[in-house]
């Protein structure tokens, strides 16, 4: 467990070493998001009932920014590990492709966590009720994290240069969690675009993190978990293998 460790930390300690970057930074977007979509769409919009449009658009901004950071994490720290080549320190241990992935997807979860709960600590003032079903919260917050983990790690392993990982970050990650009903209930979509959202699975981490606040959503919670979690398994597997096989890290 030495070697497992030793990254973990390392990983932990990379990005809170910068913190007001890693974490601060995005905060404060969060908070921007809110201060001006609230008091545009406030008094405009109820998405649920009962439920204010201020209330609504905050776990949506939490975990989008979850999302974000934990894909952020992993693959930047690998990519300046690549650039660098410093990477060989972390191939030549007796590490195992498990420790390896592990200690990476728990330090982008714990950054997703942490930012997760400084943008709830921030916007909680716009009305956020206490959560009526907190374990769900929960779940959907480690998946969700762990998905983008993951997605961040393969990203990582497969760009060469920091312009291949702005195209996944451009082309990929923002459209996800831009289009994933953070701002917005699909239920208000026409029906095409809303068929379309069910492809998202981002949307089903969104939606399930909702319902443990507000016990309402727009999709059913176990068909959301079911999406989230076999959306990390198969990501993570994905991950083990090119870690495994040494795909652009060993040559």
């Amino acid at each position: 467990m030495q070697g497992f460790l030793t990254l973990l930390k390392k990983e932990l300690v990379r990005f809170w070493k910068v913190s007001f970057q890693t974490v601060a930074a995005p905060v404060l977007t969060a908070l921007l998001y809110q201060l001006i979509f609230a008091h545009a769409m406030s008094h405009h919009v109820e998405p649920y009932p009962g439920v204010s449009y201020s209330a609504f658009l905050i776990p949506g901004l939490a975990m989008m920014s979850m999302a974000q950071n934990a894909f952020a994490n992993g693959s930047s720290s690998l990519i300046q590990s690549k650039i660098t080549g410093n990477i060989i320190y972390l191939l030549l241990p007796p590490l195992t492709a498990v420790d390896f992935f592990a200690a990476y997807l728990i330090a982008a979860v714990v950054r997703g966590l942490v930012v997760g709960l400084g943008v709830l600590l921030v916007t909680a003032g716009f009305g956020l009720p206490f959560p009526q079903h907190p374990l769900w919260m929960l779940l959907f917050a480690i998946l969700g994290c762990g998905a983008l983990g993951a997605v961040g790690i393969i990203a990582g392993i497969v760009a060469e240069k920091f312009d291949q990982l702005a195209a996944f970050q451009n082309f990929l990650i923002m459209p996800l969690t831009f289009l994933s009903g953070v701002f917005y209930s699909i239920n208000s979509l026409p029906p095409i675009w809303r068929s379309i959202s069910h492809f998202n699975p981002v949307f089903y981490m969104i939606d399930g993190f909702r319902y443990g606040f507000f016990a309402q959503a727009d999709t059913n919670p176990w068909l959301a978990g079911t999406v989230v979690g076999a959306s990390f398994i198969l990501l993570s597997l994905l991950a083990l293998w090119l870690i495994k096989t040494g795909y652009k890290l060993r040559h």
